[in-house]
């Protein structure tokens, strides 16, 4: 007896520990980090010379589907989940054309993996022909997994103007995802931002801590929220809003003067978001209790 107690007690012991581990893996692999997640690819950052950014993609969610799309027919610009901006000094930073624009990466440095985050340092500096490099930026990518049913990233840019920098009015602009057409609210998803107001018509425009975009597929909610923090220069900044799947804080797209924003060289622009792929929709991945924890830290 006292042998089968011993067994069963080493049995338990061994699935908890095993249940409590978390590893989380980055890998630097041709042109992109491969984050995984208990073995299983959760996101790749993509930081090729021929692309436009580096970007995320795919960004799967709890269930391993993806929770993004890229390169849609009639937005091709739209790279899953990025970051860029257009109008920056006359050149573009975020639609297609390298010529027109591109933020190249410098390095990458891993800087943690194998434990329960895995983090990764990205030095971008943005370019284009017949021009002086406008900004420059240094990105700390964070990826983690509080639960088996959400997946974190938290992604801090530091933004540095090389020269006197002027953003004209733009909606095209800082961090962004396009999703996964299934989760859409014209295919029968929901976008809510922290206020509780959905869709297009009542979220576009409006300042909010965050917002959740999830749908149902196969039987099963999933979605992703973008949270910004109460640090970041213009919070809350409002959102550009699409029911086809795009959201994205921006303020570019409503400067004061409802022209331009205006940035001296040698300024530098401090932004912190976190983003969480989630099953259930926002109630149950408590969207907005997340945020709290966010704020404080």
């Amino acid at each position: 007896m006292k042998k089968l107690i011993l067994l069963y007690l080493l049995i338990v012991s061994t699935f908890s520990g095993t249940l409590a581990q978390q590893k989380i893996t980055a890998e630097k692999i041709g042109d992109k980090i491969e984050f995984r997640i208990n073995g299983n690819l959760f996101s790749s950052y993509i930081v090729s010379e021929f692309e436009k950014y580096p970007f995320f993609y795919p960004v799967n969610g709890p269930s391993n589907a993806g929770v993004t799309s890229t390169r849609n027919a009639n937005y091709p610009h739209h790279s899953s989940l990025f970051f860029g901006c257009d109008k920056v000094n006359g050149g573009n930073y975020w639609q297609e054309g390298l010529e027109r624009g591109q933020i190249l990466s410098l390095r990458e440095d891993i800087i943690e993996t194998g434990g329960p985050r895995a983090v990764i340092e990205n030095e971008c500096i943005w370019k284009r022909p017949g021009a002086k490099a406008p900004v420059k930026d240094i990105r700390k990518i964070t990826v983690s997994a509080p639960s088996k049913e959400m997946f974190q990233i938290d992604f801090e840019i530091t933004i540095e103007m090389l020269l006197d920098v002027t953003i004209s009015k733009t909606n095209h602009s800082l961090f962004s995802v396009r999703m996964d057409p299934d989760l859409a609210v014209i295919n029968g998803g929901t976008m809510i931002n922290a206020e509780g107001k959905t869709g297009e018509k009542n979220t576009f425009g409006k300042a909010s801590a965050w917002m959740d975009y999830y749908g149902e597929r196969m039987g099963k909610t999933e979605g992703l929220a973008i949270l910004q923090h109460p640090s970041n220069d213009w919070y809350p900044a409002p959102w550009f809003t699409r029911d086809y799947g795009f959201f994205s804080p921006t303020p570019m797209y409503w400067p004061e003067n409802d022209e331009f924003i205006s940035l001296k060289k040698g300024e530098k622009i401090h932004l912190k978001y976190r983003v969480l792929v989630h099953s259930g929709d926002h109630l149950e991945a408590d969207i907005a209790g997340e945020f709290e924890s966010f704020k404080e830290e």
